[in-house]
Order: structure tokens, then sequence, then C-alpha cells
């Protein structure tokens, strides 16, 4: 699958037994890390506790596609994930909204873009 940054997808991640898995969205921040890798904001639909470093994502944040339900994304939980366990692509965001995205990534962890 053909995936790339500003793009929603869906992952399967295992636990340490390797026998469980659950299946969750993912943000990709930067698809071209070797290894096939890429560094991905984790997406949760439990919108009732914000925390200064979550925001809001929804369907009007999308150039195409959408997700189910109107969720967050947890900046403070960025991490590496492998291309193999995406599932599918519920579709990619705006440019408008990812640029935004991804100031406030920048803001939370003082990096420059």
């Amino acid at each position: 699958m053909d995936i790339s940054k500003a793009d929603v997808v869906l992952c399967e991640f295992y636990f340490s037994d390797l026998k469980v898995s659950k299946k969750r969205p993912v943000l990709i921040l930067k698809d071209n890390l070797p290894f096939d890798d890429f560094i991905a904001i984790p997406i949760s639909s439990q919108i009732r506790n914000f925390h200064p470093d979550e925001v809001h994502i929804g369907n009007d944040c999308f150039q195409y596609g959408g997700i189910p339900k109107k969720s967050k994304l947890m900046l403070r939980k960025t991490f590496v994930v492998s291309k193999s366990v995406v599932l599918k692509k519920y579709g990619t965001l705006s440019d408008y909204t990812f640029n935004n995205y991804h100031k406030l990534f920048c803001q939370f962890f003082e990096c420059s873009i």
C-alpha cells in the first residue's frame, strides 16, 4: 500500500505475546525512514478528557477520506511504526491541517520545522 505523510491509516499492533493485537488509527508524520518505517501520531476516539498536548481531528480536517468518529491526536505518544502493520488508509489531511499539526508537534517537542 502506498502511504505518505499526512495520511491517516489503520494499523494492527501486537502485544508482547504476539497472540493478541489491537487495531488503531495513526497520522503519518514522516514516511521516509529506513527499513520501511514511519513516524506516527496515535489517534484516539476517547475525547472526554483532553490534555494540553492533544488536539481534535475530524472529517473536516481531510482533503479526502475521513475517520469513523471525531477523535484526538496525542502528540506526546508519537512513535515509529513498520509499514508492514498498515491495514488500510482512511484518507489524507489537507495541507493546511497537516502543517498546523506539524507545528503543534514541533512546539510540544521544542524542535524546528
